[in-house]
C-alpha cells in the first residue's frame, strides 16, 4: 500500500476517534520498520502522546495478534504498551507513546559502564524467563501463539529466504546446481535439527532494537505479535548476539547463558542442562542470524533502506562463520559464506 494511502487512514481516524484532542493532534511519520505496518505519533495541542499503528488491510479485532498477545502479556504483568483505542475497519491501533529511546540507544549513550550495561541485559533475560513461563497457560488455553511453532517448515522458509535474498537479491550469485542443491540440502538438515529441540513461548524478534526504555528508564516489549512455540534459546540469541558491529566476548556470552538458566530457575522453571543448552545456542545462532542476514539483504537490495541495515550485514556474516567453525557440521554452507565476503569487503 502506497504511503499517501497510510496517510489516508490515519486522518480518517483522527476525525471518528474517540479521544476528541485527537481531532487536531500533530501527526509524525515514525521510521518505518521491516512490516508492512506504519507508526506514527500523534501528539495533541495539551502535549499528550500517542503512537498510532496502522495496518495496510482491516482486521477483526480478536483475531489481530498483537492485541491477542498483548492481552496474554500484560495479564501476566510483562511491561507491554497499554492499548487506548481499536478501529477494525481503518486498520488502526491506539497505543501508548513508549519514546524514542531503544535498548540499542540506551546501551551506546556514551558514559555507560559495564556493570550498567551488563544489569540492562540481565533486566532483559528475566523477561525471556518471564515469558518462557507463560508456555504451559499458553499451551492449555490453546491460544494463538500455542498453534504457531518454529517447527522444520518455518525454520527452512527463514532460511530459505536469506539463501534467496543474500546469494540473490544481493550479491546476485548464481550458483551451480550441485553446490545449490548441498548448500539447501544443509539448511534443511539445520532446521531439522532446531525443529526437534524442546519449544517455549517465545517473543520471535527478541533483539534490541525490539525493547524500548522508557521515561522512568522499566524496559517494555515491542514488535511482538509474531510469537510462537519456538527452542529455548531464540530469543536470547538475538538479545546477545543481533545487530552489533563487534561481537561480544565468548566469555560474556557464556556468563549472559547461565544467568539466563538461572533466571528460568527464579521463574519456577526447570534447570536446564547447560552443555546441552550452550550446543543449542550455537545452531540457533547459525540459523537465527542468517534468517537476519536475509532480512538485511532484503531490506537493502530490495527495499531501499541499506542505511538502516547495510552495516550489519558483514559483522552478521563473519559471526556466523565463527559459529560455524565451531559447529563443523555444515561445510558447504560455511565456504560458500567465506567466499560471499569477497564481495562484501
Amino acid at each position: 500500500m502506497s504511503e499517501s494511502l497510510y496517510s489516508k487512514k490515519i486522518r480518517e481516524f483522527l476525525q471518528v476517534s474517540k479521544v476528541e484532542s485527537l481531532r487536531t493532534a500533530t501527526v509524525s511519520l515514525l521510521t518505518p520498520d521491516a512490516s508492512t505496518r506504519r507508526y506514527y505519533r500523534l501528539v495533541t495541542s495539551g502535549g499528550q502522546s500517542y503512537v498510532a499503528s496502522v495496518y495496510p488491510e482491516a482486521f477483526q479485532k480478536a483475531q489481530l495478534s498483537f492485541l491477542i498477545m498483548t492481552d496474554i502479556l500484560a495479564a501476566a504483568g510483562l511491561p507491554v504498551p497499554k492499548v487506548f483505542e481499536v478501529h477494525e475497519e481503518l486498520g488502526v491501533v491506539l497505543q501508548e507513546d513508549l519514546g524514542d529511546v531503544s535498548l540499542t540507544q540506551w546501551l551506546a549513550e556514551y558514559g555507560r559502564t559495564q556493570e550498567e550495561t551488563d544489569s540492562k541485559i540481565k533486566e532483559a533475560i528475566i523477561l525471556i524467563a518471564r515469558i518462557q513461563a507463560l508456555t504451559s497457560g499458553v499451551l492449555d488455553a490453546q491460544s494463538l501463539p500455542a498453534t504457531l511453532a518454529f517447527d522444520t517448515e518455518k525454520l527452512n522458509w527463514e532460511l530459505s529466504y536469506f539463501f534467496e535474498h543474500f546469494f540473490g537479491s544481493l550479491l546476485h550469485i548464481e550458483l551451480p546446481d550441485v553446490e545449490r542443491a548441498q548448500v539447501k540440502s544443509e539448511l534443511l538438515q539445520l532446521a531439522e535439527w532446531l525443529s526437534a529441540r524442546p519449544r517455549v513461548l517465545t517473543h520471535r524478534d527478541f533483539h534490541a532494537m525490539n525493547l524500548m526504555v522508557d521515561a522512568s528508564g522499566q524496559l517494555r516489549l515491542i514488535d511482538y505479535q509474531d510469537a510462537r512455540m519456538g527452542p529455548l534459546s531464540y530469543d536470547l540469541v538475538p538479545l546477545l548476539l543481533e545487530r552489533r558491529m563487534q561481537p561480544p566476548s565468548e566469555e560474556w556470552v557464556s556468563s549472559m547463558q547461565e544467568y539466563f538458566l538461572q533466571a528460568r530457575v527464579s521463574q519456577g522453571l526447570p534447570m536446564l542442562d547447560s552443555a546441552d543448552f550452550q550446543k543449542e545456542f550455537m545452531y540457533m545462532t547459525v540459523q537465527r542470524e542468517l534468517k537476519a542476514l536475509g532480512t538485511f539483504s532484503y531490506q537493502t537490495a530490495v527495499m531501499g533502506r541499506g542505511v538502516t541495515y547495510q552495516a550489519y550485514i558483514v559483522p552478521t556474516v563473519k559471526l556466523v562463520l565463527a559459529y560455524l567453525d565451531t559447529v563443523r557440521t555444515y561445510p558447504r554452507l560455511q565456504a560458500m559464506l567465506a567466499r560471499s565476503l569477497q564481495y562484501l569487503e
